[in-house]
């Protein structure tokens, strides 16, 4: 381990050229009001969580940089996002929803020109795998095609007009206004695209923040958002929270905050706004799934699902597996078989072919991991993995640690790392109560064979979280299916057809049905008059 720990940060020559940026990209520039606007102010440097050896050392490689923006260009922003929604009189706004597809499809179509630069950047910015770099990236693509999709079928389904007590009415979904749009490092791309696309496809105006990390991989898009939606449809803003986004907030004039992030942050956030009843949120916060792993379990199946749902992208996911709860039966062939496939996975930079384990981008977060390790190991627990804990620069091999209980720091925080707690159980009612007790209620993991045992804990769990998965790991996809949480982990509900409901509302134009009314309404349907009140049949 000491020797591959010194062999883990490569020299630019040793790096293949399909893996070399062009050169630091500096953005000097922000999109307001369909223009990239010219910044000149104090600029973030960003320096990749890969390290880079010069011989002798190792120093983070410096990507580029990015604007640190004020209060004067945020507001600047909201106000080029007012004026493009005009109090749902704009352009967007008002809109056909097969003309704002149109838009859509092409901006996508922009997108995927830039493929290969974004998957560059997300192994660079922040040490994702080439593998799954690629896959957030066509994961993206389909996921704004499906949304296009489901688009369509929402609008067939809303395209007739329903009569009950002498009343008839076409009842559709309308826009909410402006939506301040800010995604997490983690999935930078995808996850921050599954609340920005529906928003701007249902004729909403967009602000978007990029993530802390994870800024740079957004610039190659700005030209396809500035050529393929309407000026001020959707802007950009950049740099430090307090200083970009509070101003927003204080604001008053931001109708729907869709954040991927911490409770914490949110509810700062929520409690800036003056008006929060007419504030609709979308948050993606936290989350501990358990994994409970039961007497009759396959083995085998769940120390592989278990090692993909802890170690995935260094576990930095919130749908990660965070604790696992094994029956005392098999906790020593458990532990035994799971420790041994945790040693073995391969460590190393992103574009490594088959490597699993990649630098964290989080500065302080292997010190973070060992202060969490420290309190569990003053308390009686260990690492039990080999090489577990192993620290280089921004390499954290993971480590398992056993036995962990609700003394310890790393039984009840949301680790986001590759840092395993393994707790014994007895009874099944210990990870019930564990799971009632969480502050989170995402997701848990089933593993066991007896269809008795496994119905009795479906019917409670499911009134503890969103989704309970059998004898497999926690995830977010496929992503029709809803994906949401209780408590502090969600606010709202996101899927391809969630999605589009939960930035809009139910609105609707009725009229009684005199002989007057309805040939008013006739003629505006056949002079296609208006691009709400229409029965247009999309294909």
């Amino acid at each position: 381990m000491p020797q591959l720990m010194k062999r883990l940060f490569p020299s630019l020559r040793e790096i293949g050229k399909e893996f070399i940026l062009n050169g630091p990209m500096h953005q000097k520039e922000y999109l307001v009001n369909g223009r990239l606007k010219p910044w000149n102010g104090p600029v973030q440097e960003v320096l990749s969580p890969v390290l880079i050896s010069d011989g002798g050392s190792a120093a983070p490689f410096p990507l580029g940089s990015y604007p640190l923006m004020t209060e004067k260009e945020s507001l600047e922003v909201l106000e080029a996002a007012e004026q493009a929604y005009d109090n749902g009189r704009g352009e967007w706004p008002t809109m056909s929803v097969e003309e704002r597809i149109r838009h859509m499809e092409t901006f996508v179509f922009k997108m995927t020109d830039k493929r290969q630069e974004i998957v560059r950047l997300l192994m660079w910015e922040i040490g994702k795998t080439l593998a799954d770099s690629e896959k957030e990236f066509d994961r993206t693509v389909e996921y704004i095609r499906d949304t296009i999709g489901a688009l369509k079928e929402l609008d067939r389904n809303s395209s007739r007009f329903i009569i009950e007590q002498g009343i008839m009415g076409q009842i559709r979904r309308a826009p909410l206004g402006v939506v301040l749009c800010m995604g997490p490092f983690n999935y930078p791309l995808n996850e921050t695209f599954t609340t920005l696309i529906p928003a701007l496809i249902m004729g909403n105006v967009v602000i978007f923040k990029p993530p802390k990390l994870g800024v740079l991989l957004h610039y190659p898009l700005l030209e396809a958002f500035r050529d393929a939606f309407p000026a001020g449809v959707i802007n950009t803003v950049y740099g430090d929270g307090q200083a970009v986004v509070g101003p927003l907030m204080k604001s008053g004039r931001i109708n729907v905050l869709a954040f991927i992030g911490t409770s914490r942050v949110a509810d700062i956030l929520k409690h800036q706004h003056p008006r929060p009843h007419r504030l609709r949120c979308v948050l993606g916060l936290e989350a501990k799934n358990p994994a409970i792993i039961l007497p009759d379990a396959a083995i085998d199946l769940a120390v592989n699902e278990a090692v993909l749902g802890t170690l995935s992208f260094n576990g930095q996911r919130c749908t990660a597996l965070k604790i696992l709860f094994v029956h005392r039966m098999v906790s020593d062939e458990f532990l035994k078989k799971f420790s041994q496939k945790v040693s073995s996975l391969s460590m190393g930079v992103p574009w490594e072919n088959g490597v699993q384990i990649t630098p964290l981008p989080e500065q302080g977060k292997p010190a973070y991991l060992l202060d969490l390790i420290r309190d569990a190991e003053s308390l009686g627990a260990r690492v039990i993995n080999e090489h577990g804990a192993t620290v280089n620069g921004s390499f954290f091999f993971p480590a398992v640690v056993f036995p962990v209980d609700s003394r310890m720091k790393l039984y009840h925080e949301e680790q986001f790392g590759p840092l395993i707690p393994v707790v014994v159980f007895d009874d099944i009612q210990e990870p019930i109560a564990y799971m009632v007790q969480s502050n989170y209620g995402q997701q848990v993991s089933l593993f066991g064979n007896d269809p008795q045992q496994i119905a009795r804990l479906i019917d409670p769990l499911v009134n503890q979280v969103c989704r309970v998965n059998i004898n497999s790991q926690c995830q977010r996809g496929p992503d029709t299916f809803p994906f949401t949480g209780r408590k502090d982990s969600a606010e709202g509900t996101l899927s391809v057809s969630d999605a589009l409901r939960v930035f809009t509302i139910r609105t609707l134009v009725a009229a009684k049905t005199s002989p007057e009314n309805k040939g008013l309404i006739k003629e505006i349907l056949r002079g296609n008059q208006s691009a709400f009140l229409n029965t247009d049949f999309i294909f």
